[in-house]
């Protein structure tokens, strides 16, 4: 069986698109594009490139709750990097879900005691972290204020920090591209905070970046808030300090910017090395003397210059001479590699494993397409698709005879060659083939776009197969087989409740198309 690897980069922010359900009976909105997605977006899943499910609504938690999640508060369940000598103490946890639904994965911070001792204060800055939503964060879902007691709640990274990975790898150390998606990912997630009105994040470093299921880098939103109300801000080595920092004390958005040049300092040399050294050795134009000699050479050299020259600007002493955020990530983008490459195969981690759960029980009888895509059959699906044939498509294409032209006959090839690629289950052919014919144009087939649909599935690219799927209900609004492949695709994106009622509208458009073929 023919398989294929996702054509959306990382960072195309398809999930967000995939959770915007179409209007009952109305063709939905043209699918969207895999250009690089406003940071102001509010995606609905926050792990972006799938993994995570869906991040739940900001809550207060009760002590209990999070006593009880993290066994107590107990020792074995650290994982501040500095261990019990932290002056925050980092738990993980599991949070119990709704009835019949997995626990959640937690991470849990416990400020000293009297960090902040107005509950008030705490709750509001608190709030004003967790209102933030984006695939690059490790996101904010909760806090606590429980007499002198101060937590927040956020999602758990299970894959370590960027300085584990970097400093203290075991394995393998990170590739080069790898390196390179870590700068952009966290520039992304700066930059959205940025746009949100929280630009100030506080003691940025290897420490606060973060490896989730997918291997993919996000920001801890633990920086976003100090450590204490009158606390500082900086708590590591003070040469790795902004120098208007130890001036005035105060922390600016040019101050992250800095401490960004710290963090790319870090992806380039492998190891801590204090910027005013590093500055010296730039300014010599000697890059071998920054670049970590583990990469063995394996890197871009006008790629690592471009960095070493982005960090260079972001470790200027005048805060005004360094770049803004979104310089930053203009200058990023451009510079990604391997970007078909999952995160978790450069990070040398496993596949992360996903279950996603059948749809719910529909309100009406299905018929055995509707039964296949309930209970996500694909092959029985495929089998449906390939007896159907074409027959549903008619009516969909009226051609004068100038149209049947060299090109018409050739897009009419494409499609044969994509139907004996289906037929024999080569899905990355039937995809190229039905491509081919889909990008003329002339013609319209809702079936081709529902077949497509399930060689995507196949390929286990479910955002890709629900844009095919609402492309068929867009060519043919009522036909119900559409409305059956966005829930088996809704459902392979773990949007359950969208795919039921994805179900129960296929059943609906099925039972009324029989209706009136039997007349009154």
């Amino acid at each position: 069986m023919g398989c294929c690897r996702s054509s959306l980069r990382p960072g195309a922010g398809a999930g967000a698109h995939a959770a915007e359900k179409p209007p009952r009976h109305r063709p939905p909105p043209p699918p969207p594009t895999t250009s690089r997605p406003s940071p102001n977006a509010h995606p609905a899943r926050a792990g972006g490139g799938g993994g995570g499910g869906d991040v739940p609504a900001f809550a207060e938690f009760s002590l209990a709750d999070l006593r009880a999640a993290t066994g107590g508060f107990a020792a074995e369940n650290i994982v501040s990097e500095s261990g019990e000598k932290a002056p925050n103490l980092v738990y993980r946890g599991q949070l119990k879900g709704p009835a019949g639904a997995p626990p959640r994965a937690i991470a849990v911070k416990k400020f000293a005691k009297l960090a902040w001792p107005d509950p008030k204060q705490f709750a509001e800055e608190a709030k004003g972290v967790g209102a933030l939503r984006h695939r690059r964060i490790a996101n904010l879902i909760g806090y606590c204020c429980d007499g002198d007691e101060r937590l927040l709640v956020a999602e758990f990274m299970p894959n370590d920090t960027l300085a584990k990975h970097l400093f203290h790898w075991e394995n393998q150390t990170i590739e080069w591209a790898m390196r390179l998606r870590v700068a952009y990912y966290i520039s992304q997630a700066l930059e959205y905070c940025s746009i949100k009105e929280r630009p100030l994040y506080h003691d940025l470093n290897a420490y606060r970046v973060l490896f989730d299921e997918n291997g993919d880098p996000r920001l801890s939103c633990f920086g976003l808030m100090k450590n204490s109300r009158d606390g500082k801000s900086y708590s590591t080595n003070l040469a790795y300090t902004p120098p208007e920092y130890l001036r005035n004390g105060r922390v600016t958005p040019e101050s992250v910017i800095f401490s960004f040049g710290t963090v790319l300092l870090d992806l380039l040399s492998g190891k801590r090395i204090p910027p005013s050294h590093a500055l010296d050795i730039m300014r010599g134009r000697n890059i071998q003397a920054v670049m970590d000699s583990h990469l063995e050479g394996n890197y871009s050299a006008e790629v690592a210059i471009t960095l070493v020259n982005l960090a260079s600007q972001c470790l200027q002493y005048e805060p005004r001479d360094r770049p803004d955020i979104k310089k930053l990530v203009s200058i990023l983008e451009p510079l990604q590699k391997k970007l078909e490459v999952p995160s978790y195969v450069m990070l040398g981690i496993p596949k992360p494993v996903e279950e996603p759960q059948a749809p719910p029980t529909p309100l009406r009888p299905l018929s055995p397409m509707g039964e296949a895509c309930s209970r996500m059959d694909l092959t029985a699906i495929h089998q449906i698709l390939f007896t159907t044939h074409y027959r549903d498509d008619e009516g969909s294409n009226e051609l004068s005879f100038q149209e049947w032209t060299q090109q018409m006959r050739d897009m009419l090839d494409a499609r044969k060659r994509g139907d004996f690629a289906f037929k024999d289950k080569d899905f990355k052919a039937a995809i190229d083939c039905y491509s081919q014919f889909v990008d003329v144009g002339t013609m319209v087939s809702p079936t081709v776009f529902a077949r497509r649909s399930l060689c995507y599935l196949m390929c286990d690219q479910p955002d890709a197969a629900l844009r095919d799927a609402m492309q068929a209900q867009i060519v043919s609004p009522d036909w119900p087989t559409a409305f059956y492949m966005q829930a088996v695709a809704l459902s392979k994106l773990n949007m359950q409740s969208d795919a039921v009622d994805m179900l129960n509208e296929a059943s609906e458009l099925e039972e009324k198309r029989q209706k009136s073929t039997k007349g009154p």
